[in-house]
């Protein structure tokens, strides 16, 4: 039987590369996608040939709808080539980026680069690679933890992450006749370069947040790839149009 493959956008650094490489442990091959730093994405896709799997990595900016399906013929061509397949199998919606404004301050700018990168982005790119998505398969999306409790400084971040929230139960309702189960992952504080590394970088911040949080630490990105990478096996292909928060419990 052949592998499974995931497609998995902002592969190449964070939590997409973390997921990249727990999938890659269970056997699993991956397409991932970078926006600019393609040196990143070469250095994860070695990492994951030396697991034993097979691994390409493709430019995505998931900001730009108009260019999707351009980028769904170079998936459609990498399939062909590396692997002799028409479809792959799971499609993770990792990509992203922080801003921390206050409400009062945040610019339309940065509304609309959020929107299209966080919610529009992901709802078209996933439109887009529907053909290519196997019958049976599954999506895992991203959202946060931000969509269930309130910090200062997220309302536009946040408000995106709940419309994928609730475009996943959609999802999943919508692709259930092609039996591609749809959920979503919900990160809580982790010590990645996203946003800027604060979480990671500052030592006050890590530790107010670590104190609301039930097991005691901030998270770590092995604590979202590994999540993400069980919800992809097959003992939970039952598991569908679920949110599942990954945060140690914070703000319980």
């Amino acid at each position: 039987m052949s592998a499974k493959i995931a497609v998995i956008t902002g592969g190449s650094r964070g939590l997409g590369k973390n997921t990249a490489l727990h999938l890659a442990a269970k056997g699993v091959d991956v397409i991932l996608t970078y926006h600019s730093k393609q040196a990143e994405a070469e250095a994860v896709i070695a990492e994951i040939e030396g697991l034993g799997r097979h691994a390409v990595a493709l430019p995505l900016d998931t900001a730009k709808v108009a260019r999707f399906g351009d980028f769904a013929g170079a998936v459609k061509a990498a399939l062909q080539s590396r692997w002799q397949r028409e479809q792959f199998d799971f499609l993770v919606n990792n990509a992203g980026i922080g801003v921390n404004a206050p409400f009062a301050e945040t610019t339309e700018a940065q509304f609309d680069q959020l929107m299209n990168i966080h919610f529009k982005g992901v709802f078209f790119l996933t439109q887009t690679l529907l053909p290519l998505i196997a019958d049976g398969g599954r999506i895992v999306n991203l959202s946060s933890g931000l969509a269930r409790f309130s910090l200062p400084g997220f309302s536009a971040y946040a408000s995106m992450k709940g419309a994928i929230e609730v475009l996943t139960r959609y999802l999943a309702k919508e692709l259930g006749p092609r039996r591609i189960a749809v959920n979503v992952v919900a990160p809580g504080a982790i010590e990645t370069d996203f946003g800027g590394g604060t979480v990671r970088d500052n030592a006050q911040v890590n530790a107010l947040l670590a104190s609301q949080t039930a097991l005691g630490r901030v998270g770590l990105p092995d604590d979202i790839g590994g999540v993400i990478a069980a919800l992809l096996a097959d003992d939970c292909g039952w598991v569908n149009a679920q949110r599942i928060e990954a945060s140690g419990g914070m703000f319980i």
